[in-house]
């Protein structure tokens, strides 16, 4: 079917369709599309692994001393309370 053939059917029988019953025709041709769609991403995505994160960010703390980090960490806890 067209474009110009779906805007047609649109225009001569859905357009003057009250608006609960077009919105109701919309959701049964959703739920038939999704039925038919293969699963998103079933094939190209894997079960993430928590090692993938590894490293990551690791040039964030290049330079820091992770002693003096944490140092002042507690002095900032002190002064709150």
């Amino acid at each position: 079917m067209s474009t110009a053939n779906a805007e047609e059917i649109y225009e001569r029988y859905i357009k003057a369709l009250p608006a609960d019953l077009r919105l109701r025709i919309v959701e049964i041709v959703v739920r038939e599309l999704a039925a038919q769609a293969p699963e998103k991403g079933k094939d190209k995505e894997q079960p993430r692994d928590l090692m993938d994160l590894h490293g990551l960010g690791k040039e964030i703390w290049e330079g820091v001393d992770a002693q003096a980090y944490v140092n002042h960490l507690r002095s900032e806890w002190d002064h709150r309370q």
